[in-house]
């Protein structure tokens, strides 16, 4: 299984169901996934909680407008297990016409789109939010 895709499909499936809160496995991966969504003002926020004995879970804050509506409005995993998708940082791929997200590993860590194009690092594309 992917854990990043699982990660996303869990926030999907909570934004379906107007939920105000989701747990996720912990990971670093996904602590930090979290922490970009939440710069980008996707979520509302996230808080880590990590126990050396039990693993821990990280727990993600969703976010709605004042009609109620998601914030996320889709999410989509790009690079997957059995197909990595890289992309230099002149090849970084547009979301929806610049209107979404697209969140990249670089060896500089995880950032968006916009901030891997500024420091001129490419990465792999792990997913993208809009």
């Amino acid at each position: 299984m992917d854990p990043i895709a699982d990660f996303l499909t869990r926030i999907r499936n909570a934004n379906m169901k107007k939920k105000e809160r989701v747990d996720i496995p912990f990971s670093k991966v996904k602590t930090e996934i979290a922490r970009v969504l939440k710069e980008e003002g996707y979520i509302a926020n996230y808080k880590a909680l990590h126990s050396e004995t039990k693993g821990g879970f990280v727990r993600v804050f969703l976010k709605y407008t004042p009609e109620n509506n998601c914030v996320i409005q889709g999410l989509r995993r790009v690079s997957r297990p059995g197909r990595r998708i890289y992309s230099s940082y002149n090849d970084i791929p547009t979301v929806r016409g610049a209107f979404g997200t697209a969140i990249l590993s670089t060896s500089k860590g995880i950032m968006t789109d916009a901030k891997a194009k500024e420091e001129k690092v490419g990465g792999e594309v792990l997913c993208q939010v809009w």
